[in-house]
């Protein structure tokens, strides 16, 4: 059996609920948004599709402020009210996007998170979950939550390996570009 790769052809980045009133309740809120930050700063030089999702808007907010300014311009911010990120309108994006596969940082990694791959999983489309770039509110559901993703298919990973994955060789036009994003992640 082949072991799942992520390439930057058939994968797009998804961003799930960092949001104004949710963040301060997070586990090492601080640590986990500079993380995320340097993902889609990556994703944005590699030119992978980036998609945001916001849940209960009215009550959360909208995406921090640390995450939307280093979001490309036109990127695709969806609102949900189901846990899972995996809406038809982001399905229908990643129809049309062509991907195949997920990278998924975001909150809370035993709700929203955890659903989104669950729900990935059954439909086929490969997840690779970065470990480093995932919280919560409750540290000790971290664990358990991981667990049932990679039960389900989906591939642990981090966001140094997946960006470095991503670009294959040290001979990408965007390796120069993103050495000071990884700096940022290693010195957390």
């Amino acid at each position: 059996m082949p072991i799942p790769r992520i390439h930057p052809e058939t994968t797009a980045l998804l961003v799930i609920d960092i949001q104004e009133r949710l963040i301060h309740t997070i586990h090492e809120h601080d640590t986990m948004v500079r993380r995320c930050c340097a993902l889609i700063g990556a994703a944005a030089l590699l030119k992978l599709p980036i998609i945001a999702t916001e849940q209960y808007v009215k009550g959360l907010g909208h995406t921090v402020s640390e995450i939307a300014t280093v979001l490309p311009p036109g990127t695709s911010v969806f609102e949900k009210n189901s846990f899972s990120a995996l809406t038809p309108a982001v399905r229908e994006h990643l129809r049309v996007s062509g991907c195949a596969n997920l990278l998924i940082c975001g909150i809370e990694a035993h709700v929203c998170v955890l659903q989104t791959v669950l729900d990935c999983c059954a439909d086929g489309i490969q997840t690779f979950h970065a470990t480093d770039a995932i919280s919560c509110g409750q540290p000790d559901q971290i664990a358990p939550a991981f667990r049932r993703m990679e039960r389900a298919g989906s591939i642990p990973t981090g966001v140094l390996s997946a960006t470095y994955e991503l670009m294959g060789t040290c001979e990408h036009p965007s390796f120069r570009a993103i050495l000071p994003l990884a700096k940022t992640v290693v010195s957390l």
